[in-house]
């Protein structure tokens, strides 16, 4: 089964950064990778987009328009088994704990560890880790 991803963040580097991090990944199939670079973006994908249906959200938290906190929150009310991972440069307790305290999976400070964030995601849809 291939996991549906949806990597929200207005930064379009991040885009090819995600692509590059799970290439082995994404060509074994256990994910593919959807992209959107605003919240309201991410918002619409969800509500239109083509099955599989997503599965997990990786935000962003400091963009302009909707920030990744306001999409975390509109993402547990209307669709509360996806999953939702934050990540932010700004990493520190008060995010965190605000993050988690609005349904939160996970929280990322960047730069990425990709590593933990791949055992977060297999652990996040059930896959061994």
């Amino acid at each position: 089964m291939t996991i549906r991803v949806l990597m929200v963040d207005d930064e379009p580097d991040a885009q090819e950064l995600f692509r590059q991090n799970f290439r082995r990944e994404i060509r074994k199939g256990l994910y593919s990778f959807d992209f959107a670079e605003s919240g309201e973006q991410a918002l619409e994908i969800l509500k239109h987009g083509t099955p599989p249906e997503v599965l997990l959200v990786l935000s962003d938290i400091n963009m302009p328009g909707m920030s990744g906190m306001e999409l975390l929150e509109e993402v547990r009310r209307a669709w509360p088994d996806v999953g939702v991972f934050m990540i932010t440069a700004y990493g520190d307790a008060v995010t965190e704990n605000r993050a988690r305290t609005l349904g939160a999976s996970s929280f990322f400070s960047k730069p990425v560890d990709f590593a933990r964030l791949k055992d977060d995601l297999a652990r996040a849809v059930g896959m061994n880790a």
